[in-house]
């Protein structure tokens, strides 16, 4: 089960280590905690491993990942992107392409740098609302059609 706020310390890795003390009289093998805690012996394997290279605190303590970006871009700065999207495109050019919209979003400060996929991703969001007519959600049909008598 996951959870817990980021950073929290995690029950199941301090009870990995708890059995893995190698100095104690209860030492247990890899495969052991594992089958007693349900989890793998890989898992227990990476957690000996990141106590012996980078401690207590860092084993029971994980960090949020720092490679991911989770949103490029907040409300704001993706009505931005529309707003320039429905504008005129750029002289010599018939329409805007992801790459063009890129380039102006970093042009205008709006963020630092965007890749042209991540324009894609926002746009198509936008563009997918529910109940809206082109989404290819279902349509209304005509009231009286149905209550239309029968001709005899």
């Amino acid at each position: 089960m996951r959870g817990g706020a980021p950073g929290a310390p995690s029950p199941r890795r301090a009870r990995i280590l708890l059995k893995a003390d190698a100095d104690g009289p209860d030492a247990w093998t890899d495969e052991r905690i594992a089958e007693a805690l349900d989890t793998t012996r890989m898992t227990v394997m990476r957690v000996r491993q990141q106590f012996a290279a980078e401690g207590l605190d860092a084993t029971l303590h994980r960090k949020k990942p720092t490679g991911r970006q989770y949103r490029k871009l907040d409300g704001e700065q993706e009505a931005r992107l529309v707003a320039i999207a429905c504008s005129e495109a750029p002289e010599g050019q018939t329409r805007w392409t992801m790459e063009l919209l890129a380039e102006r979003l970093v042009e205008l400060k709006v963020v630092e740098s965007i890749h042209p996929a991540t324009v894609c991703r926002a746009l198509k969001k936008m563009n997918s609302s529910r109940g809206s007519s082109s989404s290819g959600s279902s349509r209304r049909g005509r009231a009286d059609r149905s209550s239309r008598r029968w001709k005899t």
